[in-house]
C-alpha cells in the first residue's frame, strides 16, 4: 500500500463526511493493520457522528463493521499472517483487567474498544486494530457479506442462540429492517417456528421469503392477541427501535417467555410487574458479541442460506450512503467498499 490512505471523516459533531488523505498507520505491539475491503454503516454510527457517546473525538473516522485483509503485523502478534481475511465488529478489543474481563465476559468490558469510538474505524482504506479483535472470514462469504455480520449479524445470532428457545418453539422477530431481516433468517435456520412482526401488509411477502411461517401486521391487529392465537411466543426478539412496539408484545409471550431487546431506544418500556409475575416472563437486553462470536456467526452463515441484504457504495460516497442509512431507505444494510 502507499504511505497514505483515504478516509471518510467527520470534522464536527453532526457534520458531513469528507474524503481526506491521512498517513498510513503502523500497527503497534499486539496490533495488525487491515486493508479494508468493505465496511458496513450501522445505526450506531449516527450516535458517534452526533457526538452522543462520551469520549468521541473529532475529526472522526467511524465504522465498526469491517472486512478486509491483514497487510501488516505488529510486534508479538501470533496466529495471524499477512493476507488473512479478517473482520472486526463492535467488539474491537477489551481491557483484560476489569471485573467483566476477569470473569471472561469480554463484551461487557468496562472499557470496551469499539472501532470508530476508541480508535479510527473502517470508513477508510486501512485501519489498525488489536489482534484480539480479529475474526476469520470463511471462504463462503464475500467482504460485503461479511462486514454487516460484525455488528448486526452477531447481535441477532447471539441473542437468539442464548435464549431458552429450542427448534420448533414459536419465536417472533419484531421489526424487518437492518437487524430484523437477519433475525428472521437466523430464527428460521435455527428451526424455530418463526413469526415476523412489522408494519403494513406489504412486508408479508418479504417476511415469508426470508423464512417466516407467520406474519403479523402490527397496523391491522393487536400483536399480543395474534401471538397468543399462535400459542404464545417463547421468545420475542425486539429489533425495531420502538419501546412502544416492544411493550405491546409482552402479553403475547408464553409462560416463561422472553422479550430480548436489541433495538436501541432511549424511551422507557411500559410494562407492569403483574405482566411479568403472572406468566413468569422476563425482559433482558443483549449486547453484540466478541471476536469469537463474530467468527462463529460468519461460519454458521457461510454454511446456511442466511445472507445480509446489502446496498453498496464506494468510500467516496460515504456521506450520501450514511444519510441513506439514516433515512431508513436502505434495504437493508449499507456497505462502503474501497475497490481493494
Amino acid at each position: 500500500m502507499s504511505p497514505s490512505m483515504r478516509v471518510a471523516e467527520v470534522r464536527t459533531p453532526g457534520g458531513a463526511f469528507e474524503i481526506v488523505e491521512r498517513e498510513l498507520p503502523r500497527p503497534g505491539p499486539g496490533q495488525v493493520r487491515i486493508a479494508v475491503e468493505a465496511c458496513g454503516i450501522c445505526g450506531s454510527d449516527a450516535h458517534f457522528v452526533d457526538g452522543n457517546f462520551p469520549g468521541v473525538s473529532f475529526p472522526l473516522v467511524t465504522g465498526h463493521e469491517v472486512a478486509g485483509r491483514i497487510d501488516a503485523l505488529g510486534e508479538g502478534v501470533t496466529g495471524w499472517a499477512a493476507g488473512d481475511r479478517v473482520a472486526v465488529g463492535w467488539f474491537g478489543g477489551n481491557c483484560g483487567h476489569c471485573r467483566s474481563c476477569r470473569a471472561g465476559d469480554f463484551i461487557t468490558c468496562a472499557s470496551l474498544q469499539v472501532p470508530g469510538w476508541a480508535y479510527p474505524g473502517g470508513f477508510a482504506e486501512a485501519m489498525v486494530a488489536p489482534a484480539t479483535a480479529l475474526a476469520r472470514i470463511p471462504d463462503g462469504l464475500s467482504a460485503t457479506e461479511a462486514a454487516p455480520l460484525g455488528c448486526a449479524g452477531v447481535t441477532v445470532f447471539n441473542a437468539l442462540r442464548h435464549t431458552a428457545a429450542r427448534p420448533g418453539d414459536l419465536v417472533a422477530v419484531l421489526g424487518l429492517g437492518g437487524l430484523g431481516h437477519l433475525g428472521v433468517q437466523y430464527a428460521a435456520a435455527f428451526g424455530f417456528d418463526t413469526v415476523a412482526i412489522a408494519r403494513g401488509a406489504d412486508k408479508e411477502e418479504l417476511a415469508l421469503r426470508l423464512g417466516a411461517r407467520h406474519y403479523i401486521d402490527s397496523t391491522a391487529t393487536t400483536v399480543a392477541d395474534a401471538l397468543r392465537d399462535l400459542g404464545g411466543a417463547k421468545v420475542v426478539l425486539a429489533t425495531a427501535a420502538s419501546a412502544d412496539a416492544m411493550s405491546r408484545t409482552v402479553d403475547g409471550l408464553a409462560p416463561r417467555g422472553e422479550l430480548v431487546v436489541i433495538g436501541a431506544s432511549s424511551d422507557p418500556l411500559t410494562v407492569t410487574p403483574l405482566q411479568l409475575i403472572m406468566g413468569a416472563r422476563t425482559i433482558h437486553g443483549h449486547p453484540s458479541g466478541t471476536a469469537r462470536d463474530v467468527e462463529e456467526t460468519m461460519a454458521f452463515t457461510a454454511r446456511s442460506e442466511v445472507r445480509p441484504m446489502v446496498e453498496t457504495a464506494p468510500l467516496e460516497e460515504a456521506d450520501a450512503a450514511f444519510r441513506r442509512m439514516r433515512s431508513g431507505a436502505a434495504r437493508f444494510r449499507m456497505v462502503l467498499t474501497t475497490g481493494t
